[in-house]
């Protein structure tokens, strides 16, 4: 696989089930770069990110997601996928229970981390880089959605993912809180070096924050979409 490359499908065939969802897949994507995923509810937008993540197997075609080759991808394999991977959802998914810091460390101890200096260190990192400083004991429950949207990404971050998978990041924000998590992942992709892929319906932040536009559309995936 060439250099920098974080996603390459060839003639990928992705089924749900024993139906074909979209047929002949080329798509290659390279690290740092920045790719809106768009496309109307029910086009194969959702299947193609469930396929990056190892949630559908490919059973047709070509696919490598970071070095791992998706048509030979068993259950056990799955998790250190995504292990390279950072997902980051619409609704937040974090445990209400726990504090930040909390959040934080259950992913860290989930993902086989054991050194308890360099988890305290990763944390705040992360935290720092997503704006959070001195957020670590704040009870996710007490939080907005923009700072709850900046622990789920800052969750993302912390196994320096070399892809990262945002869904609708934006779709429950008010607008100027939507631009500023824009602007962050927008810096995610420079200081990391992630390559992100985002699925959204939002054409004013498409529109505002130019990049990249993938389409799902009769069954195929068109490269350089237009909006219209």
């Amino acid at each position: 696989m060439e250099a920098n490359l974080v996603v390459n499908l060839e003639d990928a065939q992705i089924y749900q089930g024993e139906s074909l969802i979209l047929k002949d897949v080329n798509l290659k994507i390279h690290a740092g770069e920045f790719v809106y995923l768009i496309g109307k509810t029910g086009t194969g937008k959702s299947s193609l990110l469930k396929t990056l993540y190892g949630n559908i197997p490919l059973q047709k075609g070509k696919g490598f997601i970071v070095d791992f080759d998706l048509s030979k991808l068993t259950w056990k394999n799955v998790p250190f996928l995504r292990r390279n991977l950072g997902i980051v959802f619409q609704d937040f998914q974090l445990l209400t229970d726990r504090t930040v810091y909390d959040n934080l460390l259950f992913v860290l101890e989930a993902t086989g981390w054991t050194d308890k200096v360099k988890m305290n260190e990763k944390i705040h990192s992360v935290l720092h880089k997503v704006g959070l400083k001195g957020s670590e004991d704040k009870m996710t429950y007490e939080m907005s959605g923009g700072e709850q949207q900046r622990v789920d990404i800052a969750r993302a971050l912390l196994n320096n993912p070399k892809l990262i998978l945002a869904d609708e990041p934006t779709g429950n924000l008010d607008p100027d809180t939507a631009d500023e998590i824009m602007y962050l992942l927008h810096s995610i992709c420079q200081d990391y070096g992630s390559a992100l892929v985002m699925a959204t319906h939002d054409y004013n932040i498409i529109n505002k924050f130019r990049s990249r536009i993938v389409r799902t559309e009769h069954g195929q995936v068109l490269d350089n979409a237009m909006i219209f």
